[in-house]
């Protein structure tokens, strides 16, 4: 999912080494593929014109993993190229994640990219419908759910011109109701669903969980730029039925986290935040 203030963590840093033994023959990119650091020395392989991890997905796995950071059973809904859940797998280093993705030429990627980075074991990949009831069959409730929805109906913002990208931002197989639909089946008791949407759209998403038996339990807003607008806010979510009736009326809504400053220097909590998830801080001035 990207945005129109989203920015990628710097992809070359020549003093870093990926520890341990070289990938395996073969996961290599190939023509009009890239390698690029995501998390720590994790590396995921995108294509160089279609659909790219952004800001959007490396904040929804910083705050899925912020508010429930010790679960061991973790799932992914349109995992896309795998950009949120390998970032969170670098912040949950004991868990296991099984991702959903309906489109095979990302899914690809994916799997890419987990066997590069040694996760094979802690992955599962299903290609499938996140809408379809059969997609998660026999897997045992999961203690946070990921998610960064397409945001917008077909016919109401521009395609992109890769069609892999096409389904990251138009919502082509599904919306925020069937995230958090798919979310509250899925969810543990006590379980957190965590996932990323427009700000100014903050009233559909909370409309979502709310026709799902979800009770919006913290929300974020995020300014790319300080003075701007917030473009995206991140929200957590719980199943109403495990939560006491004073926590159902009342969602804590925390300060806006700002990414640039005026002057155009990183945000100190912002920088931060990088830190923990593998990025050094980059310039505050």
């Amino acid at each position: 999912m990207t945005s129109n203030g989203n920015e990628q963590p710097s992809t070359h840093f020549k003093d870093w080494l990926r520890p341990g033994p070289l990938p395996p023959g073969g996961v290599e990119p190939e023509e009009g593929e890239t390698l690029e650091y995501i998390s720590g020395h994790f590396r995921i392989f995108q294509y160089a014109k279609g659909h790219r991890y952004s800001t959007d997905d490396v904040l929804t796995a910083w705050y899925g993993t912020q508010w429930a950071p010790r679960v061991e059973r973790a799932a992914d809904l349109g995992s896309g190229i795998g950009s949120v859940g390998i970032t969170a797998a670098w912040r949950l280093p004991g868990a296991r994640f099984v991702t959903v993705e309906a489109q095979e030429i990302s899914i690809r990627l994916a799997k890419k990219s987990v066997r590069y980075n040694g996760l094979e074991p802690r992955f599962r990949l299903i290609h499938g419908d996140l809408r379809d009831p059969e997609v998660f069959a026999g897997e045992p409730p999961f203690a946070l759910v990921l998610g960064s929805p397409p945001y917008f109906p077909p016919g109401s913002a521009v395609e992109a011109e890769h069609p892999q990208a096409v389904p990251a931002r138009i919502e082509m197989r599904g919306t925020v109701a069937d995230y958090a639909r798919t979310a509250a089946r899925i969810l543990a008791p006590g379980g957190l669903f965590a996932f990323v949407f427009p700000a100014a759209q903050s009233a559909r998403a909370e409309q979502a969980l709310g026709e799902n038996g979800l009770t919006l339990v913290r929300r974020r807003d995020v300014v790319f730029r300080e003075g701007d607008p917030p473009l995206i806010a991140l929200f957590a979510a719980m199943p109403s039925r495990d939560l006491p009736e004073n926590m159902r009326r009342r969602t804590h809504v925390e300060p806006p986290l700002t990414i640039r400053r005026r002057d155009g220097s990183t945000d100190p909590e912002y920088a931060a935040i990088r830190l923990s998830f593998g990025f050094p801080p980059g310039d505050v001035r």
